[in-house]
C-alpha cells in the first residue's frame, strides 16, 4: 500500500479500532479487509450462490490500492457493533414544539452514529407570530437553531467524528434577514453551516431590482415584501465577511427530484452537495482520478478503460452498503431503501491535471472536467442499470422521472462531496478543488520542520534538477510558486494554486462538474483577502447563470481578522503568560467624552414604562442611560445592560453586533400584553439604539479609536491565519468546508 506518513497518522488517530484504553486493535490492512468483508457479505441478500470471497477480494484490492474509497463513516463503522455507513442526512422540521424537540432528538442519535445532518427552517413560523395555543409569542427559526447547536455540541459524537449541520431558510422567509446575521459572530451557531434557500423569482427580481413577497409559511400568504436587490447585497456582504451564508438554489435541486411524489427537496447535506428529501441518507464514495492515468510513451493519459471499470466496481460497493447499513432511525432506512441513492464522486482532479500538463484555469481543464463527468455519469448508470437486472429496481422507480426508461437500481448515482480526510489517505488533492498549497512545513516535535511537498511538483523539480529545501521553504512562504523566477515558465503556468485562480475558473469548473452529476457539486470559491464584495456577486451571479446548483466562498482571512480595538498589555508578567499560551491582549474602552448629545424615549414594556437615553459624539454612540417609571419594573437588570452596552461601544464593538443580541429576548410579562411594540427591556434598549443609528446616519463599525499591537514575536498577519483546533496547524477552506491537512480534522465531520 502507497501510503505516506501523513496517511498513516490520520488513519491511527481517526480510523483504525481502539480498545477501551485507546491502544489499536488493527491495522491498516485489517481495516480495509473488515470493510471489504462486511459490505461483500450483502451479495448473499440476492443469491445465496454469490461468491462473496471474491467480491471481497475485489473491493480489498480497490481501496487498498487507493483507486476508490467509500465515505468516512463505512471505513470507520463497517463490520463493527456501530454499523452505520452513510454520511448524509436530511431531516425534516414541522411547525410544533412536539416535532422540533423529535428532530433534536433525531439529530443527536445521527450525530452519534457518525452523520452530519440537514435541516430546513422554512417550515417554521416568524419570530414574534401569535402561537394560538398558548397565546405566547413564537421564537422563530433562528433560536431553534441555537437549541439544535447546543445538542449538537453536546453530544461530541464519541470523539471519532465531530456533529455538522446544515441550516437553509427560503429567501422568502419573513425572518430572512435575521437568518443572514445569524452567525455574523463567529463565535456563535458554531455547528452549522447556513445557507439561504433561493429561488429563480427571487434571482429574476434581483436582476431587475423588483420587489418579492415574503410568505409566513404556517398561512402560505404574504406578509410583507423586501426589495431583492438590497437582500441579495446583505447575503454578498455577510458572505465576504466571514464566508457564511452560501447559497442554494431550490428550484434546480428539485428539477432533479427523480421521485417528486415524495415531496419537495428542502435542504442538503453539511456541505451543499447532497440534495435529499425529508428522512433520507445517502452514502459516499470516491474515485482516485490519479490511479487512472497510465504512461503512453513519456506523456501520461487517461486509462478510460480502466476508469469504466472502476466505477462499475464502485456502484456496486456503495449499493451494497445500503444494504449492509445499520440505520439510526427505522423511518431513515425505509425512506433510503425506497429510492438507494447513492453518491460516486472523485478526489485528486487537480494532481491528474497536473500529471497531464494542463492548467486548472484553463478552457481545456473545464472541457476536460466535462468529459470525464458524463464519462463517469453514463458508466455509473451502466452498471446500476445492470445491477438493477439482478437485484431489481430501486423501489420507487415506477413513480420516478426514469420510470419510462430502462430500470435503474439506484436514484441517483453521482455527487462531487468533499474528500479532505479521504484524499489526505490517498495522498492526492482533494474532490475538484485546486491545490491549496504545494509545500506545507510541519512542526514535529523537539521544534523540528518537516516539508510536506506535492508529489507531482517534488518529481518534476527533481526530474529537472530544480529541488532544493531552500526553494521549497520559499514556497510554503508564498503559497504559490507564480512569482518565483528560478522556476521555468512552463512549470508555473501549470502548477496554479486555489489563489492564482480567477473566480471566473472557480465557477467554470464547478458548473462543468455539475452539469453532468446527478446530485451536487460541493466547491469554495477562495478569495485572495483583497477581494471586494463586487467579486462575491459575481461568483454568485455566475454561479447561477452556469447552472450550477450552490455557490459557498471563502475570503482569506476573513473568519479571524480583528474586529476589536486592542492594546498590548504592559503588565511585567506579560512573558509568564505568553509562555502559558493566554492572551497578550486586553480590550481599553475609550473614555467617555465631556460632551455628548442624544435622546431619549419613552417605552411601554410589560410592568410599566422605561425612558431609555442613548447619547452620542462626533465617533458615533457612546452610551446608554435607563430609568423606570413609578409602576416598577427592574431598574437594576435594565441599568446593568445599559452599563453593558456602553462600555461595548466604547471598546469598538459594531452597534449592530450588539442590538442583534438584545433583539427578540423575550420577557413574560410582555409577550402576555397586546400591542406592545418591544419583548423586553432589552428588545426595547436595541430598537431605541437602531432609531439613533438610522436618524443620525451612523456607518456600520464605526471609528476606529485604538491600535492594533501584535506580539512581538508574532507576524501582524497572525490575526488573520485560522489555526487547527486540534494540532494548531493552518487550515484549509475548501469543498464547502474546513480541512487540517496536518491530523485530517475537518469542520464537517
Amino acid at each position: 500500500m502507497e501510503l505516506t506518513q501523513n496517511a498513516l497518522t490520520v488513519l491511527e488517530r481517526r480510523y483504525l479500532a481502539k480498545d477501551e484504553n485507546g491502544n489499536l486493535t488493527e491495522t491498516v490492512e485489517d481495516m480495509f479487509r473488515r470493510v471489504a468483508h462486511a459490505i461483500a457479505a450483502s451479495d448473499l441478500k440476492y443469491s445465496k450462490d454469490a461468491d462473496v470471497k471474491a467480491t471481497e477480494q475485489e473491493f480489498f484490492e480497490l481501496m487498498t490500492n487507493l483507486e476508490f474509497l467509500p465515505n468516512s463513516p463505512t471505513l470507520m463503522n463497517a463490520g463493527r457493533p456501530l454499523g452505520q455507513l452513510s454520511a448524509c442526512f436530511v431531516l425534516p422540521i414541522e411547525d410544533s414544539m412536539e416535532a422540533i424537540f423529535e428532530a433534536v432528538k433525531q439529530a443527536a442519535l445521527i450525530h452519534k452514529s457518525g452523520g452530519g445532518t440537514g435541516f430546513s427552517f422554512s417550515r417554521l413560523r416568524p419570530a414574534g407570530s401569535v402561537v394560538n395555543s398558548t397565546g405566547g409569542v413564537a421564537s422563530g427559526p433562528i433560536s431553534f437553531m441555537r437549541v439544535f447547536n447546543m445538542a449538537t455540541e453536546a453530544v461530541k459524537q464519541g470523539g471519532t467524528r465531530r456533529g455538522a449541520n446544515m441550516g437553509i431558510l427560503r429567501v422568502d422567509h419573513p425572518d430572512i434577514l435575521q437568518f443572514i446575521d445569524c452567525k455574523k459572530d463567529n463565535s456563535d451557531i458554531t455547528n452549522f453551516n447556513i445557507s439561504v434557500g433561493i429561488t429563480e423569482a427571487f434571482m429574476n427580481a434581483v436582476e431587475a431590482n423588483e420587489e418579492y413577497n415574503l410568505i409566513d409559511p404556517s398561512t402560505k400568504k404574504p406578509t410583507g415584501r423586501l426589495n431583492a436587490r438590497q437582500v441579495f447585497d446583505k447575503i454578498v456582504h455577510s458572505a465576504w465577511r466571514n464566508g457564511e451564508p452560501g447559497i442554494v438554489f431550490l428550484d434546480r435541486l428539485n428539477r432533479d427530484n427523480v421521485v417528486p411524489s415524495q415531496g419537495e427537496i428542502e435542504s442538503t447535506n453539511p456541505c451543499g452537495e447532497q440534495p435529499l428529501l425529508p428522512n433520507e441518507s445517502c452514502n459516499l464514495g470516491s474515485i482516485n482520478l490519479v490511479k487512472m492515468l497510465r504512461v503512453s510513451g513519456k506523456k501520461a493519459v487517461i486509462d478510460w478503460d480502466k476508469l469504466a471499470t472502476t466505477v462499475e466496481k464502485a456502484v456496486h460497493f456503495l449499493d451494497n452498503v445500503i444494504d449492509a447499513n445499520k440505520y439510526p432511525l427505522k423511518i431513515i432506512e425505509k425512506t433510503t431503501r425506497q429510492t438507494r441513492k447513492i453518491g460516486l464522486g472523485v478526489m485528486g482532479w487537480a494532481d491528474m491535471l497536473l500529471y497531464l500538463g494542463i492548467p486548472y484555469n484553463s478552457d481545456e481543464a473545464v472541457a476536460l472536467a466535462s468529459k470525464l463527468m458524463e464519462f463517469i455519469t453514463t458508466n455509473g448508470r451502466k452498471a446500476s442499470a445492470n445491477l438493477a437486472k439482478s437485484r431489481g429496481p430501486f423501489p420507487l422507480f415506477s413513480q420516478s422521472i426514469y420510470k419510462d426508461g430502462e430500470p435503474l437500481r439506484n436514484a441517483t448515482i453521482t455527487t462531487i462531496a468533499p474528500t479532505g480526510t479521504l484524499s489526505i489517505i490517498a495522498g492526492v488533492s482533494s474532490g475538484i478543488e485546486p491545490v491549496f498549497s504545494y509545500v506545507y512545513i510541519r512542526n514535529v516535535m523537539d521544534k523540528t520542520e518537516m516539508l510536506e511537498v506535492n508529489p507531482v511538483l517534488r518529481d518534476l523539480l527533481q526530474k529537472n534538477e530544480l529541488y532544493s529545501e531552500e526553494l521549497m521553504k520559499e514556497i510554503a512562504e508564498q503559497g504559490t510558486i507564480a512569482h518565483i523566477e528560478s522556476i521555468p515558465e512552463d512549470i508555473r503556468r501549470v502548477f496554479v494554486s486555489a489563489h492564482d485562480i480567477t473566480p471566473l475558473f472557480h465557477v467554470k469548473m464547478q458548473a462543468a462538474f455539475q452539469n453532468h452529476t446527478d446530485n451536487a457539486v460541493s466547491k469554495t470559491v477562495n478569495f485572495p483577502h483583497t477581494a471586494t464584495e463586487d467579486d462575491v456577486a459575481q461568483v454568485y451571479k455566475l454561479s447561477y447563470k452556469l447552472g450550477c446548483k450552490g455557490a459557498t466562498i471563502y475570503r482569506d482571512g476573513s473568519r479571524d481578522s480583528q474586529v476589536l480595538n486592542l492594546v498590548a498589555k504592559t503588565d511585567k508578567n506579560d512573558e509568564k503568560q505568553n509562555d502559558k499560551g493566554s492572551s497578550a491582549y486586553v480590550i481599553i474602552p475609550r473614555p467617555r467624552p465631556d460632551v455628548t448629545q442624544g435622546m431619549t424615549e419613552k417605552m411601554t414594556i410589560g410592568c410599566g414604562n422605561l425612558y431609555i437615553t442613548v447619547n452620542y459624539d462626533e465617533h458615533g454612540i457612546c452610551e446608554v442611560f435607563t430609568n423606570t417609571g413609578k409602576a416598577g419594573g427592574c431598574p437594576s437588570q435594565s441599568e446593568a445592560t445599559a452599563r453593558l452596552v456602553s462600555l461595548s461601544l466604547r471598546s469598538g464593538i459594531d452597534v449592530k453586533t450588539i442590538t442583534s443580541q438584545l433583539r427578540g429576548i423575550r420577557c413574560p410579562s410582555t409577550i402576555r400584553q397586546q400591542g406592545m411594540k418591544c419583548t423586553s427591556c432589552p428588545d426595547a434598549i436595541a430598537r431605541v439604539i437602531e432609531k439613533v443609528v438610522a436618524s443620525n446616519g451612523f456607518k456600520e463599525g464605526g471609528v476606529q479609536v485604538a491600535k492594533v499591537t501584535p506580539k512581538q514575536d508574532e507576524p501582524a498577519c497572525a490575526a488573520q491565519i485560522r489555526k487547527c483546533p486540534e494540532c494548531g496547524a493552518k487550515v484549509e477552506h475548501e469543498g464547502g468546508c474546513v480541512i487540517c491537512r496536518d491530523c485530517g480534522y475537518s469542520k464537517c465531520g
